[in-house]
C-alpha cells in the first residue's frame, strides 16, 4: 500500500551500503527510510550471489553475501527504518532541507536529505537472443543467478559466459552437478587464479569446456529443457544435454529517473565530493558503487566508509543550529539499545 512518510533522510538503495547508512545515521539519532526496486533488501548480494563468499569484509576472513546482509539487518534493527521495497523512485522535488520523493507505487516521502546508494542503478541480466527464452525463464530452466547451490545437485548444467560469474559458478557446481561451460573463445576474463582452476578442472574431467561456441537455441517440451544448442562462428552446431542454462553475460545498469535529477555524472556514476559524499545538488548525497571520485575503489568496505562520511555531513542539514560532537561507539553505545 502507498504511504506518506516524513523522515530525516531517505536512502535509495537497500544493498549492503544502503543498509549500513541506516546504522550510521541512526548512531547520530537521524531517522531514515529505505527505498529499493527489489522486493528484498541486500541488493546484488541477495539477488545474484547470496551463497558466494566475500573475503574483504573486516573481521570476517570469509562471509557469504547473504549472511553479510543478515548481519547488517541485525545491526540496523534498533533503528526501525521503514522499507519501501519493490518500488522505484520516480520523482524528486524541493531543495536541501525540504525534499519530496515519490515512487511508482504512489508513496510520498518528505526528507531533509537524500542518499543515493543505488549501486549501478536498477539492474537486470543481459539476456541471450534465443527463441522462446521467456518460457524457459518462467519454468526455471534458464536462470541468471544461483540462489541455492544445492538446487543444482545432480543436474546437467550449461553455463554460458567467460567472466568471473561464469567461472566461479562452474567451479562451485562441479562437485554436485554435470557442468559444461560455453564460451566463444579460449581465454576467460576471470581472475587468473580462477581461470587456472577452471583449466585444471577441465583437464581432470570435472568440467567440460565447449570452446569456441556460443548459444544458438534451446530445445525441450513444455518449457522443460533437455538440450542447449551451441554454434561456432562458422555455423557448426552441436547439442549439449541440459536441465538448466545459466547465462552469465553481465548486468544491464540503468540509473532510471535519477539520471534526470541534474546530478553531475560520469556515464552511470554520480560525481561526489569525497570529503562529504555530496553530489552537485546540495542535500543529495551518493555512496557506494554509484558514486565516483578520483581514487575511488568499488569495494563494499569503501561504501561503508562513505556511509559514515555522508551521515556526519547530513547531521548539519537536519540540525543546522546544533554542533556535532563526535563520539566513539564504545562510549556512546547504540541509541535505543
Amino acid at each position: 500500500m502507498a504511504g506518506d512518510i516524513e523522515t530525516d533522510v531517505v536512502i535509495i538503495g537497500a544493498g549492503p551500503v544502503g543498509l549500513f547508512a541506516v546504522f550510521e545515521l541512526g548512531m547520530l539519532k537521524l531517522s531514515s527510510v529505505l527505498i529499493d526496486a527489489l522486493a528484498e533488501v541486500g541488493g546484488q548480494c541477495a539477488a545474484l550471489y547470496p551463497e558466494k563468499p566475500i573475503y574483504d569484509i573486516p573481521a570476517h576472513p570469509a562471509i557469504d553475501a547473504g549472511e553479510l546482509v543478515t548481519q547488517l539487518e541485525r545491526q540496523i534493527a534498533p533503528f526501525h527504518a521503514p522499507r519501501l521495497l519493490g518500488r522505484r523512485v520516480v520523482g524528486l522535488s524541493g531543495e536541501r532541507g525540504a525534499f519530496t520523493l515519490t515512487t511508482d507505487s504512489g508513496d510520498t516521502v518528505r526528507a531533509k536529505a537524500v542518499v543515493v546508494a543505488a549501486g549501478g542503478g536498477a539492474f537486470g541480466p543481459n539476456r541471450p537472443p534465443l527463441d522462446e527464452l521467456a518460457r524457459y525463464e518462467t519454468s526455471g530452466a534458464v536462470q541468471y543467478y544461483v540462489r541455492r547451490r544445492e538446487d543444482m545437485r545432480g543436474k546437467r548444467v550449461v553455463i554460458a559466459g567467460g567472466g568471473d560469474s561464469a567461472v566461479d559458478w562452474a567451479l562451485a557446481l562441479k562437485d554436485i552437478a554435470r557442468v559444461a561451460v560455453v564460451h566463444r573463445r579460449s581465454k576467460f576474463r576471470a581472475t587468473p587464479e580462477s581461470a587456472a582452476q577452471l583449466d585444471a578442472a577441465a583437464r581432470n574431467g570435472e568440467i567440460e569446456l565447449i570452446i569456441p561456441y556460443q548459444l544458438h537455441a534451446l530445445h525441450g517440451t513444455d518449457a522443460v529443457l533437455t538440450e542447449v544448442e551451441v554454434a561456432t562462428l562458422q555455423g557448426e552446431t552441436r547439442r549439449l544435454p541440459a536441465d538448466v542454462l545459466l547465462p552469465f553475460f553481465g548486468l544491464a545498469m540503468d540509473l532510471g529517473p535519477i539520471a534526470a535529477w541534474g546530478l553531475d555524472r560520469d556515464l552511470h556514476h554520480v560525481k561526489i565530493d569525497p570529503a562529504t559524499c555530496q553530489t552537485s545538488v546540495s542535500g543529495v548525497f551518493a555512496i557506494g558503487d554509484v558514486a565516483t571520485y578520483p581514487g575511488k575503489l568499488k569495494l563494499i568496505l569503501q561504501g561503508f566508509s562513505e556511509a559514515a562520511i555522508a551521515a556526519h555531513a547530513i547531521f548539519g542539514i537536519v540540525h543546522p543550529d546544533e554542533a556535532l560532537h563526535f563520539e566513539y561507539s564504545t562510549t556512546k553505545g547504540v541509541p535505543g539499545v
